[in-house]
């Protein structure tokens, strides 16, 4: 194994430290134990006997005592407000009932408008939502405006519906639940924050996110989400080097080249793409999803499709021919039909070959046929999909056996995607599912769908290196722990690594040395990794207390 040159492992300009004791998970060298970053560069990888004889008092030293360090986690789909908001508003997940959501509520403290995110009444024993008035006498004549989980609804106070004017827009039905328009309308009207508070819930975001491993998060911001304004805050963080790295995506719709190009001058903040959360349809909770035929407890309701395939197609046709990223959040299978029949009327418009160099990207893509896969494949579209909705709704009885019946069983093809060759990266959605990655990657080892499950290792590549390909990062070595690659990484407290694969008939070689496959925490303890370090290129983001006792 090499050695550091002499300049990395005595250079006075900046700082150097090895890790070592512990397990280094890297391509460069499957045994390797300890690690040298120079700078904010990863300058060598080795054994523990090549790291006693290079170690020196110019060093910074730290003793792994087992730890696992391994590249930082990526998501990525992720909004930073609404996830700062979500932490710091009611917290909804735990209540059980219409009246447990009131007396929440009722709690709620301060003066201003309640905003809480998370309740799900496919939980409920009683699913009887609560009404305006109901919500007002709850909170005092304060507004109130309460996210579902999956964040395209939301419950809403008598009060908050006057002064946002809902009565009359699309959505609004006189019930506390609110959605398309109305509930657009309400969002927004909840999303008046000075600069301070925007700043101070999206700090809170992502000091989440570094605790949690990730040096990296995708922030789809849209005009319906929080307006130009969020999104140029949320951009403005990559001026810090103390926090992950935001990759910037703005969803709003193009009809020609000129006039994509006009939206991106008149954002004046870069960014990686015109896609992300411009929606072709809803979310299968909120029953807005786009769906071929009705909700199994809804007869009669197909959901709502926000774009055609016409306006999809013009989209993908300009940002195709400014060689950018387009894309769409689309959730049901006529929502996906409407993308693909995009996907072909662009390719005729500009050519095959210009749509899939601008590497477009499809947000969540949950019912997808073999079809609609292997079209996914042709025009190498990635898919950015969220493991954590699977462990939260796809269990027998759950939310999509509820909405979707049988259809349910083939949500979230992620094995599916592998093995056709759609490229594939994974996000959290936050605030929807939590900022977890070692519980997403449990939930593609224990999919609801045998036939769907992946192995932990192409799970976290999905969560690592893929979050980089997938937003065209220009660096190959982008998402690795070798030389000359960037120091991006995390330290983790785990109990046993191991192999897990989905298909236990090639267990035993996997874990067999001989097979030199890197090892990954064992997920099926109970518990998931404790973060005791991150680190983006060189800066230490998060440190856990016990990480230098």
């Amino acid at each position: 194994m090499n050695q550091p040159s002499q300049a990395a492992g005595t250079s006075r300009d900046r700082k150097v430290t090895l890790y070592r004791n512990g397990s280094i998970y890297t391509a460069a060298d499957p045994f390797a134990t300890a690690m040298v970053v120079d700078g904010d560069t990863v300058a060598w990888v080795g054994s523990e006997q090549a790291a006693t004889s290079i170690a020196d008092d110019s060093m910074d030293i730290i003793d792994l005592r087992g730890a696992l360090l391994a590249p930082g986690f990526v998501d990525s789909h992720a909004h930073l407000t609404e996830t700062g908001l979500a932490l710091a508003g009611l917290q909804l997940s735990g209540v059980a009932s219409a009246h447990e959501l009131l007396d929440a509520v009722a709690a709620a403290p301060g003066t201003g408008t309640v905003i809480g995110h998370g309740w799900d009444d496919t939980t409920w024993r009683d699913r009887s939502l609560p009404t305006l008035e109901e919500l007002d006498r709850a909170s005092g004549g304060r507004p109130v405006y309460l996210s579902r989980i999956d964040v395209h609804s939301a419950l809403v106070s008598a009060s908050l519906a006057a002064e946002a004017g809902l009565p009359g827009q699309d959505g609004f039905s006189g019930s506390a639940q609110v959605v398309r328009q109305a509930h657009t309308t309400a969002r927004l009207f909840t999303r008046q924050f000075t600069e301070n508070d925007r700043r101070t819930y999206q700090e809170l975001a992502l000091r989440q996110a570094a605790a949690h491993g990730y040096v990296a998060l995708a922030e789809m911001s849209a005009p319906h989400i929080g307006g130009p304004e969020d999104l140029r805050s949320a951009a403005s963080w990559n001026d810090n080097g103390n926090v992950p790295q935001i990759l910037p995506y703005w969803g709003e719709l193009a009809g020609s080249q000129d006039h994509a190009r006009q939206i991106l001058d008149d954002l004046g903040v870069h960014v990686l793409g015109l896609a992300g959360d411009l929606n072709i349809d809803g979310s299968i909770g909120s029953r807005t999803a786009a769906l071929k035929d009705d909700y199994s407890d809804a007869p009669g309701q197909r959901g709502s499709l926000y774009l055609s395939a016409d306006e999809a197609a013009k989209h993908l046709a300009a940002c195709s021919l400014l060689g950018i990223q387009g894309g769409f959040h689309v959730i049901g299978d006529a929502g996906l039909a409407a993308g693909l029949e995009a996907l072909d009327a662009a390719a005729a418009e500009v050519g095959a070959q210009r749509v899939r160099a601008a590497g477009h990207r499809f947000e969540h893509v949950e019912l997808a046929d073999q079809a609609a896969v292997e079209k996914l494949a042709e025009y190498s579209v990635t898919v950015s999909v969220q493991p954590g909705f699977d462990a939260a709704w796809g269990a027998p009885g759950g939310l999509y056996e509820q909405r979707l019946g049988e259809r349910s069983r083939t949500m979230n093809p992620f094995a599916s995607f592998y093995s056709k060759g759609v490229p594939v990266a994974f996000g959290s959605d936050s605030p929807v599912t939590p900022l977890s990655p070692w519980s997403s990657i449990r939930a593609c080892l224990e999919h609801s769908n045998p036939a769907e499950r992946i192995s932990a290792r192409a799970a976290f590549l999905g969560h690592t290196r893929a979050g980089w390909r997938a937003s065209k990062h220009r660096n190959p070595l982008m998402g690795q722990l070798v030389p000359g690659a960037p120091a991006s990484f995390a330290v983790w407290e785990v109990e046993e690594l191991m192999v897990q694969v989905a298909d236990s008939r090639v267990q035993s070689w996997s874990t067999d040395p001989r097979a030199r496959t890197p090892l990954l925490p064992a997920l099926d303890t109970g518990s998931d990794p404790l973060c005791l370090q991150t680190v983006r290129e060189g800066s230490e983001l998060f440190a856990h207390e016990s990480l230098r006792v």
